[in-house]
């Protein structure tokens, strides 16, 4: 089970690799594998950027179907719809509610649960030939892990209906145009730019980026006051000697 998904941490950045061919399919063993790792790297202090990647040419092809088949069978098919989506919108759950900033590095297809992982991080980035879509309905289901939330949060419902209700599948540039994703270059250029961005995110003060999170998940609920926020959190923040020193060194011109 370890061999299908790596980890490594160095300056600040812990990248996680999925390697279980053929397409990155995600089942049981891959969740169980995710969940561990992600259990692991709570109990750490050496980063603050989440980096997920691919080991194989496709980012992830999303849900594994053989494994999703067996559920037919169950004569509870809300008990079945559960335990098909409820892992998925676990997961990527987690991965929303990390203080740290997830990225996702996407070099190749990123198709149903697969582009759900991706809408799970913070920032995506992909390769201009990517392929990016949730073609879910087409088997006559729809994107469960997520899929038509994030989607429609992130790039507003007319993208998501394309997507979602045509099946429509996009190229890395396209989704960049639609909003799906924040940045797409050349697939050559892929690694290089990924890690300068990652680099840069581990440069910038965590908990500076996780009050950001917290702030920018409130402009989506109405019961929170946002504003309110962040005041509160600039309140703390302007508390830290990081923050003090940052300004002062800024206002020395000594930090641009």
């Amino acid at each position: 089970m370890a061999d299908i998904i790596g980890l490594s941490v160095a300056d600040r950045i812990a990248t996680v690799t999925l390697n279980r061919p053929p397409v990155n399919a995600f089942n049981a063993d891959l969740f169980e594998a995710f969940n561990a790792l992600l259990d692991g790297l709570e109990l750490r202090t050496d980063w603050s950027v989440l980096h997920i990647r691919s080991a194989l040419k496709v980012f992830s092809a999303g849900a594994d179907l053989a494994e999703i088949s067996t559920q037919f069978a169950n004569a509870d098919k809300m008990a079945a719809a559960a335990k098909i989506t409820q892992p998925f919108q676990a997961l990527f759950q987690r991965i929303a509610d990390l203080p740290q900033v997830s990225l996702a590095e996407i070099g190749g297809a990123a198709m149903g649960g697969g582009y759900e992982l991706a809408l799970g991080c913070d920032l995506r980035i992909a390769a201009e030939e990517a392929k990016l879509g949730l073609p879910e309905v087409g088997l006559g289901l729809l994107p469960g892990g997520g899929g038509t939330q994030r989607l429609t949060a992130i790039a507003g419902p007319a993208v998501a209906a394309r997507i979602i209700l045509a099946a429509d599948t996009v190229d890395g540039a396209t989704a960049r145009e639609l909003g799906m994703l924040q940045w797409a270059v050349p697939r050559q250029e892929l690694e290089a730019e990924t890690k300068t961005i990652a680099a840069r995110l581990a440069g910038l003060p965590p908990l500076a980026l996780a009050a950001a999170k917290v702030c920018i998940r409130l402009a989506r609920d109405p019961e929170r006051n946002g504003f309110a926020a962040e005041t509160e959190w600039t309140g703390r923040l302007m508390a830290t000697e990081e923050t003090q020193r940052r300004v002062g060194d800024f206002l020395a011109g000594t930090r641009r």
